[in-house]
């Protein structure tokens, strides 16, 4: 604003200003002519020439006012323009570092993808085969007993001390999983082998009603297995067995399971005397059977301890009467020992004083010290 009033002033106001000379020259001239004098064109053309010079000096004066704003406008442009470079250099090499970044991640997303890919197939071969698996009886069976065997382990008992493996009953022939030994000869037997086949149908089972079917057919294999348990004569108290046999669920689920969908059938194994057991709550029951087992041998132990004690009593009691019958020799000599140091060495030095002092008299015949020695002697 304060430029464009500047051009006005230096180009507007010289025009005016020439104008209006040139209309009072003009007129001027009229007024002569019309008078009859004659005009000067002299005048004129100095006023021209003034005028003439006048506009070229504005000219001048606004071509250098133009040069200097153009100046300044380029170097408001060029500073603009270095900033923006500065920024869109900035921006680029921002621009680059996330690239950058994006194809790391994307390469690092891309081997998380394929190790999970890879784990996802290494579970599914796991799965499979331990489905394959699974679907023996025998594969169960030894799948239990390991199971079983990380519980016996923790609860710190011994194979051949606290438990044995596939002892024969000898009076029906069956062989259990495992046989704990008890206190008195006591045993208590534990089988290992469920079934799960229909547990796995029901879980990989696509509809409702397939599923449903497979929960039914499950519980039924467990009250089945229930009964085959009970007629092993695992519970016989002719054969020093406890009044129960324990029935090993090799997994926490399938206890839970069981639990939700029918609670009527562990009523039913506690009246037949079959106490079903996951890996948690046999390892409860194993610590009662080790506790058993020790208060057993704290109790033999303690008869074995009073026994001792009262040997040691009557022992002591001799011991007693011992001391005091050296006690009582040890006062009587320490009396005499008494006497033989006070009163008999006083005598003696008594007489020793009387001897010295006849020599220091030296008076009397020695018949008199014979005498009077004698004397001494026989008091002694």
């Amino acid at each position: 604003m304060d430029g464009l009033l500047v051009i006005l002033a230096l180009v507007v106001v010289p025009s005016v200003v020439a104008a209006a000379v040139v209309a009072l020259v003009g007129r001027s001239s009229r007024r002569d002519r019309s008078r009859g004098a004659p005009v000067d064109d002299t005048t004129v053309r100095a006023a021209v020439e003034h005028l003439v010079a006048v506009n070229r000096e504005a000219m001048a004066g606004e071509q250098r006012l133009g040069a200097a704003q153009l100046d300044h406008t380029k170097a408001l442009i060029d500073a603009q323009v270095a900033e923006m470079r500065d920024d869109v250099r900035a921006l680029t090499t921002l621009v680059e570092e996330v690239e950058r970044e994006r194809r790391q991640g994307a390469g690092a997303l891309s081997a998380q993808l394929a190790e999970a890919g890879r784990s996802t197939r290494e579970l599914a071969d796991t799965t499979q085969s331990l489905r394959q698996a699974l679907s023996s009886t025998t594969a169960r069976g030894q799948w239990g007993e390991r199971m079983a065997d990380d519980v016996l382990r923790l609860a710190g008992f011994v194979d051949g001390v606290n438990y044995v493996r596939h002892r024969a009953i000898a009076a029906s022939g069956g062989v259990p999983d495992f046989t704990f030994l008890l206190p008195d000869g006591l045993c208590v037997h534990m089988d290992v082998k469920f079934p799960l086949a229909n547990y796995q149908r029901h879980l990989e089972a696509a509809g409702d009603v397939e599923r449903e079917r497979y929960r039914r057919e499950f519980l039924k294999d467990v009250r089945l297995r229930l009964r085959e348990v009970t007629t092993r004569e695992y519970v016989d108290p002719s054969a020093n067995t406890v009044d129960c046999v324990l029935l090993f669920i090799p997994n926490e689920q399938v206890y839970g399971f069981i639990h939700e969908h029918d609670r009527s059938l562990l009523d039913d194994a506690v009246r037949e005397k079959v106490v079903l057991c996951s890996p948690l709550t046999l390892f409860a029951v194993l610590a009662v059977i080790r506790q058993a087992v020790d208060n057993f041998r704290l109790s033999q132990t303690s008869q074995e301890i009073l026994g001792l004690l009262h040997g040691f009593e009557q022992q002591w009691t001799r011991y007693v009467d011992q001391m005091d019958k050296v006690g009582r020799s040890v006062r009587s000599a320490a009396s005499a020992f008494e006497e033989l140091e006070g009163v008999r060495r006083r005598q003696l030095e008594r007489q020793l004083d009387r001897i010295a002092a006849l020599r220091r008299d030296g008076s009397g015949s020695c018949e008199a010290e014979k005498e009077q020695f004698a004397a001494l002697v026989a008091e002694a």
